[in-house]
């Protein structure tokens, strides 16, 4: 289990009911996108405490129910109120995108062609879309989803994507 302070998943907002469940209130990032959940961190006292998850309920909107193993009291679980939940990762630091800093990222297909920049991220219910400036005055939207996502290089700010056909033609 890694600890990832670059994926905020979002904040403990209050206990929720009497068996130690707490009520998350999510990063828009993750609104109707929550992964699958074995564990998570706790950012207390300034320190990142890893936390098993038993159950997990969506609740709509951006709220989250969250309960840990071990935790099954209100008295057990009332002092991670205001705490911030950072997502495990397996990933690379260079796979990891940031949403909120994606502008003037430059896309590329698999085969190395350059599509375009990114000057905007766009939240939808249940998907997010990268607007992407391919010409000085022509913009189209493309998914950005995991599946399509071959590699990310902060540092040269680089997305390379695997789009399918004629996904560009489309817009």
């Amino acid at each position: 289990m890694a600890y990832n302070a670059r994926i905020l998943f979002g904040r403990i907002a209050k206990v929720h009911g009497y068996e130690g469940a707490v009520t998350v209130k999510l990063e828009k990032a993750f609104i109707e996108n929550i992964p699958e959940l074995e564990s998570v961190f706790l950012e207390i006292d300034g320190i990142p405490v890893p936390f098993f998850i038993s159950d997990s309920e969506y609740q709509g909107a951006d709220i989250l129910k969250l309960k840990f193993e071990g935790y099954e009291s209100v008295e057990k679980v009332s002092e991670f109120t205001g705490c911030k939940i950072f997502l495990t990762s397996g990933k690379t630091e260079e796979n990891i995108i940031d949403l909120n800093g994606l502008s003037g990222y430059k896309v590329y297909k698999i085969d190395n062609r350059l599509v375009g920049t990114v000057i905007d991220v766009i939240e939808n219910p249940g998907q997010l879309l990268m607007k992407v400036r391919i010409k000085k005055d022509k913009e189209i939207l493309i998914p950005l989803h995991e599946d399509f996502i071959i590699k990310t290089d902060n540092k040269k700010k680089i997305i390379k994507m695997n789009l399918p056909e004629g996904l560009i033609d489309l817009n």
